[in-house]
Order: structure tokens, then sequence, then C-alpha cells
């Protein structure tokens, strides 16, 4: 008799549910999400058969619960919740839902549908390592835009010539003058020769001389806000600009820390080798992409994941194309920003973004068009472990210089 579980997580308690061959319910339970509830979990399946041959369904396909199981020797199916919820009216015409329901819901299908769902594999622990990273890095780069917003419209309220002496209010220097000069009275009496010391002690770059950061400081408007206010203004973007100052340098230290774990990875060379790819892009293609072959079966599917090849609904006579939303997003956007890059040093990638502006599509669809194009050239090097090469690149090689 073959069993088939689902599994519904949930932040505290997790429903399971186990069905034979049948389809008849052999068991169903909750556990607590700690460790007595994960050890029980283990107990429980291991009474009704071995771990070998309790495959599970579950929604979701990351986290300590599926890193459990596969611990325990299951093998995990992820469902995507969109085909969980095409299937619920198979089981209730009123549209109910509950945990229990849910898990049964999983272990059936996985019953009736299991050939048509990839088991998961588990990533090596370089590319695990490298996605917590590389997702945190492009998290706290989100944090740092919008505490850089948040900075600049402060600063604008009264002192606006503060946000506009340096090129970036996120970077060091700017970030050091708002702390040392928080409002217009600390900055009234700057004078060129102070402003020189204070850039001298701050390894400013040198790329605009003090007399002209101090004009720009002196033409920007005035705020009109009163001394209590300016005061109360100058203390919170101190605060921020501090803030800024450790996420920046954090952020620096952990791009550090990516470039050089990309670099130790097999993969890494060969993602490094594209033009334009760079070390955090590189960094931010391959954590999404893993290290497991068997996960995409062609380019298509890989196209499919990462977003960048649109869906079409043809029936009958009717046929329209329309925007992939259903996809690996962090892939899409590593991908398309690669895409846009590869256009300063590839003639081929600039060729077909051409070509799809002159047929009318706009720039994001565009470089969605460049980066169909490149999929197809990354899952073949991918597959083979070879670094790109543009000689060996059938549609590259037209575009380079005659030997």
């Amino acid at each position: 008799m073959r069993l088939f579980a689902g599994l519904d997580w949930g932040g505290e308690r997790h429903a399971v549910c186990v069905v034979d061959s049948d389809g008849k319910n052999v068991a169903h339970f909750e556990v607590a999400h700690s460790l007595d509830g994960l050890r029980e979990l283990r107990a429980r399946f291991a009474k009704l058969a071995p771990a070998a041959e309790i495959p599970i369904a579950i929604e979701r396909p990351t986290g300590l619960i599926i890193d459990e199981l596969v611990d325990a020797g299951h093998t995990v199916v992820a469902i995507h919740p969109n085909v969980v919820k095409a299937c619920r009216p198979r089981y209730r015409a009123a549209g109910g839902k509950d945990d229990l329901g849910d898990a049964y819901l999983l272990a059936d299908v996985l019953r009736t549908d299991g050939h048509r769902f990839r088991p998961l594999t588990p990533q090596s622990d370089g590319v695990k390592a490298l996605r917590a990273m590389v997702r945190t890095r492009d998290d706290l780069v989100a944090q740092r835009i919008r505490l850089a917003n948040q900075l600049r419209a402060l600063l604008e309220s009264f002192w606006p010539g503060a946000a506009g002496v340096f090129a970036d209010i996120d970077s060091l220097i700017s970030l050091a003058f708002i702390q040392r000069y928080a409002t217009p009275r600390a900055g009234a009496k700057l004078t060129p020769s102070q402003l020189a010391t204070f850039l001298r002690n701050n390894k400013y770059s040198g790329r605009r001389k003090p007399a002209e950061l101090l004009e720009r400081l002196r033409a920007a408007a005035v705020g009109l806000t009163g001394e209590a206010e300016t005061d109360a203004k100058g203390e919170l973007a101190g605060m921020l600009a501090r803030l800024l100052q450790s996420l920046v340098e954090e952020l620096a230290n952990l791009s550090q820390r990516i470039e050089a774990d990309l670099a130790r990875l097999s993969d890494g060379p060969m993602m490094m080798s594209f033009p334009q790819a760079g070390r955090i892009n590189a960094a931010q293609i391959l954590a999404e992409l893993g290290d497991v072959r068997e996960r995409f079966q062609s380019e298509a599917h890989l196209a499919a994941e990462a977003g960048v090849c649109p869906v079409t609904h043809a029936s009958g006579k009717a046929r329209s194309v329309a925007f992939r939303r259903a996809c690996n997003k962090r892939l899409r956007v590593a991908v398309c920003r690669w895409a846009d890059n590869s256009r300063r040093s590839s003639a081929w990638a600039q060729d077909i973004y051409a070509r799809a502006r002159a047929r009318g599509c706009d720039h994001p669809h565009a470089i969605r068009v460049v980066a169909r194009a490149w999929v197809r050239v990354l899952w073949r090097a991918w597959f083979t472990r070879d670094c790109y090469d543009p000689t060996k690149h059938g549609g590259a090689k037209r575009f380079l210089p005659a030997a």
C-alpha cells in the first residue's frame, strides 16, 4: 500500500494528512512548529512507513520544515499555491477552507497528479549561503534607498542645501557632512578652508573643489522653519545619517563577502564570464539559478522561471500574448539588469535591443527580449559548465572584428 502525505504549513502549527493509494484518509493531525513538534512529525511518519516511502506535498518550497523533511529522507514535492487554489473546487463546492482540509487536498493531488510535479532537490550548501547573502543584500539596498529618500525629504523641508552639496545623499562623505552640519546654523559660518579640512579628514575623492561645493550650499533655497523645528529636524537628520552610514558600511562588507564566495563556487567563473555580468549581478543570477541541473529541463523552462517570455492565450481564432507575472521575480530583475548592461560591450545584444525598439517595443519590453536571448546562451553554458566564449556563440560571431 502506497502512502501520500500533504502538509499545510503555518507559522505556529502544521496540519498533516496521509492518504493511501485509494485516497482513503490514513492519518491526519497537527504538530507545533517547535523542536518537539518536528520530532513528533518524524515519529508519526515513521510509524506508518519508512520515510523514503512517504512522499510529501507542500506549498512552500523553502524553510526549516522542508530541511527537516528532506533530512528525514522524505521526497518533498512543492505544489504552487495557484495549483492548490485551482484544485480546491474538486473537493469543496462551497469554497470553504481549513488547514486539515488543505493538507488532505495536497496529499490527494500528489496521489493523482504526482507525476506532473518534480521533487525538490536541495541546492548545495554554498549556493544556499550565497542566496541568503544576495537576497539580504537586495533587501538592504531597498532599505537604503528608502532611508536616503526619507533623509532627502527631511532636509528639503528645512535645509535643502545640505541635500545637494554632494551628488549622492547616501555617500559616506555626504552622510558625514550632514552629521557634522545638521542645521543651517551649523553651516552658516563654514569657510572654504574649513570645508577643505573636513573633506581631507573624511577622504573625499576630490571631484569638486571646496569653493564649488560651498557655492552649491550657499545657492540653495533657504528654509523658513522656526528655531525649535529646525533643531528638532537637525537631530532627526543626524539620526537618519548615522543609520544610513552604518547601513552603507555593512552593505560594502556584505558585497565583498558575496564577491569572494561567488569566486569560490564552481559555477562562479562561468557566470562572471558573460559580458557585463560583473560580480554582484552574477551572484544574484547564480543564487536564483542554483546548481541543480535537473531543475530546468530546457532553456524555455528557465526563461519562464525568469519571467522573460510572455504567456500566450489561444482559443479558436482568438490569440493574445500577456506579460508573465508568475515567475521568480528576483531572477527576472537580475537577468534583465544583466541584459541591459550587456549592451555596453556586446554588439549582438545591442542589435537585438535596437531591432526590438524598431518593432515598437518600449525599453522594458526590449530588455526582456534581450534577456530571453541571453537565457538561451546561459542555459547551455550552465549545463556544459563552460565559460562564455563569443567566438563559439553563433549569433555573436558575426559582430566580432575580422581577424
